[in-house]
């Protein structure tokens, strides 16, 4: 069973503001994973999770034919204006609309352990990728190198427990996890590597608004309320001043790249 129509709202809600403020810090992300998967001219690329966009305009950037599957109506709305003409559909990852081998790369950046049944979504990865072609797929790495983490658990602080086996940000963190995944859904991983990271913002207000986007965030002001989120979220930010007054928190996310 898929999740698209819960996860769609809660990163939909604050699209915009997600896209402007946090999307952003991510570029480098997608910067290193096509570099890896050598994206280029002749790629036909599907971002699985594309969000608001950034990754398709990049890969857009580099030559590669684009299209973008996501859970929210709002951020493909906003990806739609970067990729003008880009192929943008909604829906489950679990099910995705494209016939059998339709593209020569496939991507995933942070999305995939928010599926309800996250093999299924990487066995969909895997169908709609021609044979040998690359499937990449990015989550949080250590926790213990995220700073950010001191803000997933002010969030998760607010939120009832978890049901057993619920994924979250961190699901797919531990060592070896993503390799075991893509195996289960019949990749081969052929390549693997981390990518340093960090959200840095001017200001707090700025800083803490950014944070408030995320679907975890939603979730919480939902359950607890705007005011107790957004005091959380301050809170968590104390240790992460920097001398001229911004916020900065250093991160590692870690990508694997497997072919089927």
């Amino acid at each position: 069973m898929g999740t698209a129509e819960a996860q769609g709202a809660l990163w939909g809600a604050a699209a915009r503001d997600w896209s402007e403020l946090n999307e952003p810090n991510c570029a480098v992300l997608y910067e290193t994973v096509f570099d890896a998967i050598g994206l280029g001219a002749a790629t036909e690329l599907l971002d699985a999770g594309c969000g608001a966009g950034l990754a398709l305009q990049i890969a857009a950037k580099r030559g590669a034919t684009v299209a973008g599957f996501d859970a929210s109506a709002a951020l493909l709305a906003i990806a739609a204006e970067r990729v003008p003409g880009a192929d943008l559909r909604q829906g489950d990852l679990e099910s995705l609309p494209y016939p059998d081998a339709a593209f020569s790369a496939v991507t995933s950046f942070n999305g995939v352990q928010y599926a309800g049944d996250p093999v299924a979504a990487l066995r969909e990865l895997k169908r709609v990728g021609r044979p040998g072609s690359p499937v990449a797929v990015l989550s949080w790495g250590d926790p213990d190198r995220c700073e950010t983490r001191t803000i997933l658990a002010a969030i998760g602080g607010l939120l009832p427990p978890p049901p057993p086996g619920a994924g979250g940000p961190f699901a797919l963190a531990a060592p070896g996890q993503l390799e075991e995944l893509l195996a289960a859904a019949g990749l081969t991983a052929v390549g693997h590597g981390e990518v340093a990271q960090q959200f840095a913002f001017p200001d707090l207000d700025t800083a803490v608004r950014a944070q408030l986007t995320s679907g975890p965030a939603r979730m919480a002001i939902e359950h607890a309320g705007a005011d107790a989120t957004a005091a959380a979220i301050t809170a968590a930010y104390a240790g992460n001043r920097q001398p001229g007054g911004g916020y900065v928190q250093h991160n590692v996310f870690r990508y694997v790249i497997g072919t089927g």
